[in-house]
Order: structure tokens, then sequence, then C-alpha cells
């Protein structure tokens, strides 16, 4: 609860009709992929996205997207190579806690709901352009708790070294792929959600987080209509 609090004070400025999103932690990861040698492809994933997503099918160019990725969210299923890729050689978590990426163009490419997303990437202090060729999945209400909802997947790849990531470059390839899923929910009907939740709630602390996060989304919204 407190990263969806986190990530509802993601506010930007909203263009009209466009709904605004909230990034959905626990429905959102990216898997990053590599070469070792050339014998194996290894994986890691990074989860606990936080952020806020602007859209509107009508005006894709106007859509906009602010993400943070903890980087201590981020692990490969071995313990001794996720201690390495928090260490100084490449992530220095002690001093870089977070990644986090900007738009600054979206734009309609040719076929079906695709979308390429242009934009700033901000890892280990470094910033870099960074192009991801994005798919719309569904937009439509989420049958759980009737929120609308947004899906999408995105992929890029990237040059590590371009973030002072290099290490073990060419044995271990520089370039990476990376493919995320997303789920987002509208604002205003998902503050109504947790005000319900909170309502509901039994235990006092949960109650008291229900309402913050429902106070931050309603804030969320209220810029929104002001915006338009």
């Amino acid at each position: 609860m407190r990263r969806l609090m986190s990530a509802l004070l993601l506010a930007i400025a909203v263009p009209l009709h466009a709904a605004t999103y909230v990034i959905e932690p626990h429905h959102t990861q990216g898997v990053v992929r590599w070469s070792h040698l050339g014998f194996a492809y290894p994986t890691a994933q990074f989860a606990r996205v936080e952020g806020v997503l602007v859209f509107d099918p009508a005006t894709p160019a106007k859509a906009s997207v602010n993400v943070k990725i903890p980087i201590a969210a981020m692990t490969s299923g071995v313990p001794d190579l996720d201690e390495d890729l928090r260490s100084e050689r490449f992530f220095d978590l002690a001093r870089f806690h977070e990644a986090t990426f900007t738009s600054r163009r979206v734009e309609k490419m040719p076929g079906p709901d695709r979308y390429r997303v242009s934009g700033d990437l901000v890892l280990r202090g470094v910033s870099r352009p960074v192009a991801l060729e994005a798919t719309l999945n569904k937009v439509g209400r989420n049958p759980r708790n009737d929120v609308p909802s947004i899906g999408f997947e995105a992929t890029t790849r990237l040059k590590r070294s371009d973030f002072g990531l290099g290490a073990f470059v060419p044995q271990v390839s520089d370039e990476v792929e990376i493919h995320v899923t997303a789920q987002g929910d509208e604002a205003k009907p998902f503050a109504a959600y947790l005000r319900h939740q909170a309502a509901a709630a039994t235990d006092e602390a949960e109650r008291k987080e229900y309402e913050t996060a429902a106070a931050a989304a309603e804030a969320v919204a209220a810029r929104g209509t002001t915006k338009n």
C-alpha cells in the first residue's frame, strides 16, 4: 500500500479527454535478458514499479508516462549474482536506489495498438535517451474491482555500458533486451475503490493506509480535472 501511495503522488499534467492511470505495482514487471559468453541467455526481473500513465487512444501523441523502478527489487533468482548486481561493479545500490523513465514523445506506429515511446532513462545516475516499442493489450473495466484499467507490453534494447554498467564486456553482452508488462488503474475510480476498501477494513492501520492512498488518488484526479 505504501508503494501505491508513492505512485499516486507522481501526478502529471493531463491533456483533454485523456485518462490518468496509476501503475499497478502488483501486476507490472520487467525482464532483462543478456548473453553470457554466447552459451546462455540469463535473465533478471524487476518489479514494484511505481508511476503514472496518461493516455487517450484518440490522441496518442499527447500520452505520457513517468515511472520509477526500485533497484533493490531486481532479482535473477541466483543469490550470488544478485549480490554482484547490487555491488559497485554494477548498479551500486548503496548510492543509486532507483531507476526512472520519463517519456518525451509517443508516436502511433503501423499495426493495431502499436506505439513508440521515447524518453529519458536515468540509471546509476546517468541519463540516456531510450525508445520502447509498445503494444496496447487492453483498455476496459477490471472485473475484480470495477475500475477502468489499461494494460500494455513494451520492449527495448540498450547498451549497459552507456550507464556505467560495462563490466565483462564483450564476454557478457553489452546489449541487453528488456521486456515490460504493465497494468494501470484510472485514478478517480481507483480512489473510490480505495475509499470502499477503507470503509470495509477491520484493522485500523489498514484503514488509514487505504484512506491515505485514496486521498492521494483523488489529488491526482483533481489535478487532471484542473488541467482540462
